[in-house]
């Protein structure tokens, strides 16, 4: 299988992404493969379009490695946090680090990012 890039990253409707796709590509693989029986290493003739690619990428469930990963960084209630393991904590700390360090890299990425957190939340409250 042949995967054809065309497209942009898939992100959540706040335009947060809680995976890397090359720094999550092994989760990625394995997690296609459990949940659809694909090998997307896999050189046969059959190609794989990028928007085909993001649309079951998006629909991975919890229980797959990614999912798994995914839903341990994207947590954001006080008490589940409170109740992780060590392993969980040092997950969501590194990918809370990475992420920030992505987002100073850029001010003007950073402040677009901010403006559309405040609202989200202005959204919400009115």
């Amino acid at each position: 299988m042949r995967l054809v890039l065309t497209e942009k990253h898939p992100t959540n409707s706040s335009g947060e992404s809680y995976y890397d796709i090359f720094d999550d590509w092994e989760l990625i693989e394995s997690s296609f493969y459990k949940q659809y029986g694909i090998r997307l290493r896999n050189s046969g003739d059959d190609d794989l379009s990028y928007s085909e690619f993001a649309s079951l990428l998006s629909g991975l469930m919890n229980d797959t490695p990614l999912g798994t990963i995914v839903g341990i960084r994207s947590e954001k209630d006080p008490k589940v946090i409170k109740d992780f393991t060590d392993e969980q904590k040092k997950i969501r700390s590194e990918w809370i680090l990475k992420r920030n360090a992505k987002i100073n890299e850029n001010p003007e990425q950073y402040n677009a990012y901010w403006e559309t957190m405040q609202k989200a939340f202005k959204e919400m409250c009115s």
